[in-house]
């Protein structure tokens, strides 16, 4: 036990990979959870909505979550499966990130249009497809992570993993504390802006990450020890 939380927090800050994803999943995961924030200031505040009209807007993070989870299946079914077969060495960890490097700049125009679209004079059908399109690829930006996490680390898998939701649910949990008040002092259009930005930056890191992994990986204590 004792050297299992020791691993957790050794890896977590001295790994540069893992505290990219780790800072990474965890700015997602927050922003995710700050929409359920902006609901009612958008919807009721600003477009009138009825508690059972605006509930129903969270049937667009099922749709977005059904989209990507389709296509995403799609791709590990038809193309990197086949392709991971065909060859006669391991494939690299870094190639479960191919979808990611399609998805990372999802989160950021999912979030500009729901904060520049959410105005009476503009109809709340444009906001809700970026509500579709932000859950849309932080599905398939998770699933990347997870599967590229245990193909570089398989003996501290449990360790990271441990770390990553540590780290994440922590930030979504102040999340939901601190984005309230972000939105209401600087509106949905800048805040979302804000956090968009932020977005945006991790996004060179994702293709850093998908071209310099392996290079990092030679450089670390923690990587694979077959």
């Amino acid at each position: 036990m004792r050297e299992s939380l020791l691993v957790l927090s050794i890896i977590t800050f001295l790994d540069p990979a893992i505290l990219f994803l780790n800072c990474y999943t965890s700015l997602t995961y927050g922003i995710y959870y700050s929409f359920f924030e902006a609901f009612p200031i958008v919807y009721q505040g600003m477009y009138g909505f009825n508690l059972g009209q605006m509930g129903a807007a969270f049937l667009a993070i099922v749709v977005g979550t059904i989209i990507s989870f389709v296509i995403y299946n799609i791709y590990i079914h038809k193309t990197h499966v086949p392709r991971s077969r065909s060859q006669k060495t391991p494939t690299k960890p870094e190639t479960v990130l191919i979808p990611a490097l399609f998805a990372c700049s999802g989160p950021s125009i999912g979030l500009f249009l729901f904060g520049w679209t959410a105005c009476p004079g503009i109809h709340w059908i444009m906001l809700t497809i970026g509500i579709v399109i932000y859950p849309a690829c932080v599905l398939i930006l998770m699933q990347c992570v997870f599967l590229y996490i245990p193909g570089c680390y398989p003996q501290y898998a449990a360790s990271v993993f441990a770390a990553t939701d540590f780290t994440r649910s922590a930030f979504a949990c102040g999340a939901v504390i601190f984005l309230r008040p972000l939105y209401l002092n600087l509106g949905v259009g800048r805040g979302c802006s804000l956090l968009a930005g932020l977005t945006i930056g991790c996004v060179l890191g994702i293709y850093l990450l998908f071209h310099y992994g392996e290079a990092l990986g030679r450089r670390s204590r923690f990587v694979a020890k077959w």
